[in-house]
């Protein structure tokens, strides 16, 4: 049983069961930052045959992963350094994942459809795109409302990307969740 993690911004637990994660699968979490919020506990879920993709474009970042997956004795994690920008750039294998997860890093980027193209580019047919971004409401934190990926735009862009919603949630005050699935 994966144990309760919450942050201040949501609760983590309660978003990978949406996603039902199974062992022996493989997986990645696109733009995991300093603390791998999503990656440790995939890696529980997917056990030592499984994989977890630790990607990001800091080397920093990837490194304090490292340290902490061979602290906490999780050969499972694989840190991978890529820009989500460029297509293909990322050294995982094309149609190989079962999920991948982009948990606030789109409005990172001023190139949000290459970002998407490349991680639908690792999934496996039928796998899923778990996405999560904050809600364009008015807020004493969090991105510029300019910046922040309005859920319908990223709704109506779906189908031209080959993707379907899966499912639609709240994640949290803040944020909005969508479970996509590649065709």
């Amino acid at each position: 049983m994966l144990e309760i993690k919450k942050t201040a911004l949501f609760d983590i637990t309660e978003i990978l069961h949406k996603i039902a994660i199974e062992e022996k699968q493989q997986v990645a979490e696109l733009g995991c930052g300093n603390f791998g919020f999503f990656v440790f506990p995939l890696a529980k879920l997917v056990g030592r045959q499984g994989k977890v993709y630790a990607v990001d474009i800091l080397k920093s970042t990837l490194e304090e992963i490292k340290k902490r997956a061979l602290r906490e004795n999780l050969p499972q994690i694989i840190p991978i350094w890529s820009n989500l920008e460029i297509f293909k750039a990322t050294k995982i294998e094309s149609n190989s994942l079962d999920c991948a997860l982009m948990v606030n890093i789109l409005h990172q980027s001023n190139q949000k459809i290459e970002v998407l193209r490349e991680g639908i580019r690792l999934l496996k047919r039928h796998g899923n795109l778990l996405i999560i971004e904050w809600k364009n409401i008015s807020l004493p934190f969090g991105p510029d409302p300019e910046k922040r990926v309005k859920l319908e735009s990223l709704k109506n862009a779906t189908s031209k990307l080959g993707l379907d919603i899966k499912e639609e949630f709240e994640a949290g005050p803040y944020h909005y969740g969508l479970i996509l699935t590649k065709l």
